[in-house]
């Protein structure tokens, strides 16, 4: 195949109701520090490498408002909103504020950006249940801060995008929401946001025994949720199994008017902070299968440290809501973008294999379906029998 001249046979979507890119050019001057691990580009990468690789036109793309306070109050606490905006404007904040709000901690430190940035997030996910409210497909791949709690920082999240998109959705008359999250983390947030709602369905696959070890099997959300803990070493053969036997049909016989989707990047191989066996192929398949199942279709970003796998996975998602089948090799253009990324964060980091720089595609990584995560599907198809 070309280098230049492939760039993915479309087959798909009628161009005229284009899936839509929610993006800002924040996210590439803003880290949370050198030594966080969410100093890696990410946003910025999928920018570009979609950008490099002729998929993404200036009509599909959209820049992300700032969210002013009082739409982050939806759900946040206003004194919490107003501690964020101080935390900025000083760039410290009190022992106290910090005990209080979780702001100024390892995990959630104060930045530079430490209220635009999260706050632009939140602005691109209201602003998409804004466009979905007569249909439609929305990508913002900054949104997905699963973590954020309505008066504290929590796990790397400031703000609940997720949840503010839903109440957007809400606020624009879609009342029955799925809310599908392959995250390697559990959706705490969120699922403090709706737990009991009988018009919202939640259906998490996150990491046994990973932070913040919430989302037990048992765990059933006060009726409105699905939790699948999955032990180290998920593979893509597992996860074609948890997509067909629990995501599809909960989602399916849910019927929802709309389908929201948290892709966390940190559910693959090389991710430095989780410990499953996945390639980027897991994701794009759970994100085909959820299509069409409503008539409104949010996709997510979330987790991802490592910058290949998330810029590659990302922009991998991207291209299947567009309908477009992955080269065997990226455009030159988007190879300069993938060997300009630099990564101390592991040995693979340090020591890139070629395939990073050449492909979006990851090889498959199968294997057998063990019976631990057998019985746990079935015992969540149960729960879906009964509540349905």
């Amino acid at each position: 195949m070309g280098q230049e001249e492939d760039r993915g046979a479309a087959r798909g979507p009628d161009p005229r109701h284009r899936p839509l890119f929610i993006g800002n050019e924040i996210y590439r001057r803003s880290t949370y520090g050198g030594w966080h691990p969410l100093k890696v580009p990410r946003v910025s990468t999928v920018m570009d490498l979609s950008r490099a690789m002729g998929w993404l036109p200036g009509a599909a793309y959209l820049t992300s408002p700032r969210a002013k306070p009082h739409l982050l109050e939806a759900w946040h606490h206003r004194d919490y909103i107003a501690a964020l905006q101080r935390a900025e404007a000083r760039q410290a904040v009190s022992r106290e504020e910090t005990a209080r709000f979780g702001i100024g901690t390892v995990s959630n430190p104060v930045y530079p950006e430490v209220f635009r940035r999260p706050a632009t997030a939140a602005g691109g996910s209201i602003l998409a249940g804004e466009l979905l409210a007569r249909g439609g497909v929305v990508y913002h791949p900054a949104g997905g801060t699963h973590h954020g709690m309505p008066g504290r920082a929590n796990g790397f999240c400031f703000l609940n995008d997720p949840v503010l998109a839903m109440l957007s959705l809400r606020h624009h008359g879609v009342r029955r929401i799925a809310y599908v999250d392959i995250d390697a983390h559990h959706c705490d947030g969120v699922e403090v946001g709706f737990a009991g709602d009988p018009d919202c369905l939640m259906v998490s696959v996150h990491e046994e025994g990973l932070w913040p070890r919430t989302g037990a099997l048992e765990d059933r959300a006060g009726g409105s949720g699905l939790n699948l803990p999955v032990p180290r070493g998920l593979n893509d053969d597992e996860m074609a199994a948890i997509r067909d036997g629990l995501i599809l049909p909960a989602v399916a016989g849910f019927r929802p008017e709309a389908v929201v989707v948290q892709c966390g990047a940190d559910a693959v191989e090389e991710d430095p902070l989780s410990h499953l066996g996945l390639s980027n192929n897991a994701h794009r398949g759970v994100v085909r299968g959820l299509m069409g199942l409503a008539p409104r279709l949010l996709v997510l970003g979330g987790g991802g440290y490592n910058p290949w796998s998330v810029g590659r996975l990302w922009t991998g998602v991207w291209a299947e809501l567009n309908g477009i089948a992955l080269p065997d090799r990226v455009t030159g253009a988007a190879e300069a973008v993938l060997r300009a990324l630099t990564f101390e964060g592991n040995r693979r980091g340090k020591n890139p294999p070629e395939h990073w720089f050449t492909t979006l595609a990851d090889a498959p990584r199968g294997g057998p379906v063990r019976a631990e995560i057998r019985e746990r599907i079935a015992v969540l198809q149960d729960g879906i029998r009964a509540w349905a």
